[in-house]
């Protein structure tokens, strides 16, 4: 995730509105590998299409494509900024001479409805006709959210890992030595770290409320390592036990930590997730559940204390799978419409597999690189606590969300049910759970 404040605030909003995207792309824009016939040695130029806007990460996508340039200069980048993906949906519906060849977008739970529409090309072709294995070249669960159905039409570009940030000195005042491993360590640290003024907080150990930041549903589940749906297609949010233990953990943190109202009536009180008062910067938060990007935006806040870094928590009886987190992070992919396929593929090629031009992007966006050479590349540059991302996504017992044929739908229908249950609303988890697999797959059946 770029490091950006107001680039960061888009992403977020594109992850949470995931749904609402791409909800016309239902007709084909064109037949995998149609336009794959053009000669790519020859002179040519071929229109990418990013979403980036910040100045520094301007910079960063042309030096990027100034290294591919030099590569290969018979072929020129015709470089489209600050692209949302309905913008970049629409161009690739209507094509034309303008309209992207390669496309690079921060949401990967859309990844099920650009496969499905026929919007972006299976990539496994070009795959396979360059002799890359996509399985030993990527991390593992990356390499996961890029496809959708055995239709690999996107590929990882950068990437996103979350872990815990905690503050040492409040840590070291209350007594803490470490950062909790275990679920059960983290409930009685959270508990420890808080401090409370009255019918409110001096400091809060964890604002575990959905409405928080960060603490979505899918990052909190992502430590259960859920089954989201079973080989049926069907939603499996009422059968993996999992997610009822993932529930109820939020839902007693809730509880212990002063219950929904008292919790949501500091949390209105504190600053946005984007700027300086970020409550953990201001050390209102003595736990934060947040991505990588994270850190770079603490320390430019100048906090007045050490910030401390590590995965996040696991359940009891998986401690020995300590060290993993939720992964997310950028796409590429390359349109249907596009007749100009293996010049765009060479493009698409050199800024996802090339370990060089991976590891100096990270370095200039500050996220975590997308490929297993890049993350253990000597050229990266980072601060020493970054490594605990590095190794997140890393890890093979790290997870991610699978992709949808529509979108982000499923996960908007279970983070409603999160709010539901914290807030009261929903007393009956088992019923909340099968209520809300029901709807699922009813939102799943009409989108085909």
């Amino acid at each position: 995730m770029p490091t950006a404040i107001p680039e960061v605030a888009r992403k977020a909003a594109f992850t949470l509105t995931a749904s609402a995207l791409l909800l016309a792309a239902t007709a084909c824009t064109g037949q995998s590998g149609s336009g794959a016939t053009d000669d790519a040695s020859k002179d040519t130029t071929i229109n990418f299409w990013h979403a980036w806007s910040a100045p520094n990460e301007v910079a960063a996508v042309k030096s990027l494509v100034a290294g591919f340039e030099k590569a290969h200069p018979n072929i020129h980048v015709n470089i489209v900024g600050n692209m949302t993906d309905d913008k970049i949906n629409q161009a690739l519906r209507s094509g034309g001479g303008k309209a992207p060849d390669v496309i690079s977008s921060f949401t990967t739970n859309n990844v099920g409805k650009f496969c499905s529409s026929g919007a972006l090309v299976d990539l496994n072709p070009f795959f396979r006709k360059s002799g890359i294995d996509p399985e030993k070249t990527f991390p593992k669960t990356m390499n996961e959210y890029t496809q959708f159905d055995g239709n690999r039409c996107t590929v990882p570009l950068l990437g996103d890992a979350y872990g815990l940030y905690y503050n040492k000195t409040a840590f070291q005042k209350a007594g803490l030595a470490n950062p909790p491993k275990t679920w059960s360590e983290f409930e009685a640290d959270a508990k420890k770290l808080t401090i409370t003024d009255g019918d409110s907080y001096k400091q809060l150990g964890f604002m575990p409320d959905y409405h928080g930041w960060e603490t979505t549903t899918e990052h909190y589940f992502a430590q259960f390592s859920p089954t989201y749906f079973g080989k049926d297609g069907k939603s499996n949010l009422a059968k993996d036990p999992a997610f009822e233990k993932g529930f109820a953990l939020q839902k007693r943190l809730v509880d212990e930590l002063g219950g929904f109202q008292k919790l949501e009536k500091f949390r209105v009180t504190l600053g946005d997730e984007w700027g300086p008062k970020h409550p953990f910067h201001t050390g209102q938060v003595a736990m934060q559940l947040d991505g990588e990007w994270r850190l770079g935006m603490a320390e430019q806040a100048r906090p007045k204390f050490e910030i401390g870094v590590a995965p996040l928590p696991v359940p009891d009886d998986q401690a020995a799978q300590y060290g993993k987190g939720y992964i997310t992070g950028t796409i590429a992919g390359i349109a249907a419409g596009s007749h100009k396929q293996n010049a765009a593929w060479e493009f698409v090629k050199y800024i996802t597999t090339n370990t060089d031009a991976v590891v100096g992007f990270a370095n200039d966006i500050h996220n975590v690189p997308s490929t297993l050479a890049a993350l253990k590349s000597p050229k990266l540059k980072y601060d020493p606590r970054f490594k605990t991302f590095l190794d997140i996504a890393a890890n093979p017992e790290s997870a991610t969300t699978p992709a949808s044929i529509n979108g982000g739908q499923y996960l908007v229908t279970i983070q409603q049910l999160g709010y539901d249950y914290e807030s009261g609303k929903v007393t009956d988890l088992k019923a909340g759970l099968k209520n809300s697999a029901a709807q699922i797959d009813t939102d799943i059946a009409q989108a085909k």
